[in-house]
């Protein structure tokens, strides 16, 4: 079958199951996940969704989440937009509205019941602090693309420099490499400003200031400006600026002024804030951050990696790993790369380590090992949700002990770091074995090779033995090391440790991830 072909084949069996078009409220994707919008959660069927070959699990917050890992997702989610599109337009059969609802519920019953896990899913994630993460992960993710293609570019640059090849070349790889960094900034503005209700081209408009060559004849503070002060913390501020100055523009100019007035005043009163205030505070933050992350790996070292590598996993579970985002974006801009990272990556290893523990303590168990099987592969190149929400998050004790690989595997990169052998990624985005083309650091590209592969392997060990030592009970290796059908209906109907389905008619689930 055609790529293109699978990808809509794709598409149009997850179309169905999540109840379909008219079910379907928005769409986006992330980097491995295809995010759906959904007016009724009930109609979604979960199981038969990870029962899709090309399906890697499923996660529900405030939108639901479908993984289909790096690549795949990107193309999958045109075909599922055209595929909505095409739903909408026709007419849908009574009969298949119809053979969505049991007989003994009526449709307003469906609806009631669906509108009210939705309201009670939004209350329990829609905290106003995950709320604004949201938002600024919705301002950086959308960015991640050029900064992996630009940071690639940028090791293949450096590279050819230090072998003193192509010297003709290098100067245009530099420049391609360069030009998204120097602009970041602009787009940043439009983004941040497009997801706070304004207009994205004002906010493009007021953070280009930022970058602007003549700032450089301002003082501020007593102190010139330079061109860049403040980076993407600097344009993120100027753009919420702009946004509420273009909202109180939009209420009290009159309408026959308003295509004049509003947008003037928006760029005049943002702009003059930006140059005389905002720069210079969101310079003195940067600094502070690029100051404090080489100040805790210098003198916290292997402590610091390690507490930084066990925690990574949790806080992805709890979504506040999205704060990183404009603290990488921050120390890539200052620096060339992302000392943090590396660090952050290790929790992935961890996770590996585990899972291959589970392989080998579950030998009975057919239909965990064939998750662990299938979903390895992506785990190694960074891809960590299959093997986290079908594996070891349902286990509940190896989740644990993967974090322990990963805090290792931080320490690791972390002494080093200590040392003065810095390993940083010039890209957010990747991370396992995906990271190697994005390394750089201050000691040469094969130290820092040799020192990030060298962390994976201790996570990879790490995560291995605590999970085959620690990571399970007397209790639960009685309970998932049987044959499958048992263990299956245990994960997926529990997440966790249950009493075993009885009868030779019960039917076998499998895990999350499948």
């Amino acid at each position: 079958m055609a790529t293109e072909d699978k990808n809509r084949a794709t598409a149009a069996a997850i179309l169905p199951l999540v109840g379909g078009a008219a079910n379907v409220s928005s769409i986006a994707h992330c980097m491995t996940r295809l995010r759906l919008g959904l007016h009724d959660r009930s109609l979604v069927d979960d199981e038969a969704l990870k029962a899709i070959p090309a399906v890697m699990g499923v996660v529900e917050d405030d939108t639901y989440q479908i993984v289909l890992g790096p690549g795949t997702v990107a193309r999958v989610t045109p075909e599922f937009e055209q595929l909505v599109e095409e739903g909408r337009a026709a007419p849908e059969p009574a009969t298949a509205a119809a053979a969505t609802a049991p007989t003994t519920a009526s449709a307003d019953e469906l609806a009631a019941q669906g509108a009210a896990m939705k309201a009670a899913r939004k209350t329990k994630n829609a905290t106003p602090f995950k709320l604004f993460l949201r938002r600024i992960a919705n301002i950086f993710v959308p960015l991640i693309p050029a900064l992996i293609g630009c940071g690639i570019i940028a090791g293949l640059n450096g590279l050819l420099v230090n072998l003193g090849w192509l010297t003709s070349v290098t100067p245009a790889l530099a420049a391609m490499a360069s030009g998204f960094m120097a602009l970041i900034a602009v787009f940043v503005g439009f983004n941040t400003a497009k997801e706070f209700g304004g207009t994205p081209i004002l906010g493009g408009a007021v953070a280009a200031i930022i970058v602007f060559p003549g700032v450089a004849n301002i003082e501020a503070f007593g102190q010139k400006l330079s061109p860049g002060q403040g980076g993407v913390l600097g344009a993120l501020g100027a753009a919420v600026l702009a946004v509420y100055v273009e909202k109180w523009c939009r209420r009290w100019v009159p309408e026959a002024l308003d295509v004049l007035v509003t947008p003037t005043l928006t760029v005049l009163v943002s702009g003059l804030v930006t140059l005389f205030g905002l720069m210079y505070v969101a310079g003195e933050i940067s600094t502070a951050i690029g100051t404090f992350a080489d100040w805790l790996l210098s003198n916290g070292g292997a402590g610091a990696g390690f507490v930084l590598g066990g925690l990574f996993l949790p806080l992805v579970m709890l979504g506040l790993h999205q704060a990183l985002i404009p603290i990488h974006t921050t120390l890539i801009e200052q620096q060339g790369y992302t000392v943090l990272l590396p660090i952050l990556a290790m929790a992935g290893a961890g996770q590996v380590g585990a899972a291959a523990a589970v392989y080998f303590r579950l030998p009975r168990n057919e239909s965990i090992r064939r998750t662990i099987k299938s979903a390895l592969p992506a785990g190694l190149l960074g891809v960590g949700e299959p093997l986290i929400y079908g594996v070891s998050l349902p286990l509940g004790r190896p989740f644990i002990t993967a974090c322990v690989g990963g805090a290792f595997g931080g320490g690791f990169i972390g002494l080093f770091n200590q040392l003065g052998d810095k390993v940083g990624s010039t890209a957010i985005g990747p991370s396992g074995w995906a990271l190697f083309p994005l390394l750089d650091g201050n000691h040469g590209l094969g130290t820092t090779i040799a020192i990030y592969a060298g962390g994976l392997l201790v996570g990879y060990l790490a995560g291995f033995l605590a999970t085959y030592f620690f990571g399970f009970s007397k209790d639960l290796l009685t309970e998932f090391n049987v044959s499958q059908a048992p263990a299956e209906s245990t994960v997926a109907a529990t997440g966790g440790p249950a009493s075993p389905t009885t009868g030779p008619d019960s039917p076998a689930k499998e895990p999350a991830g499948v």
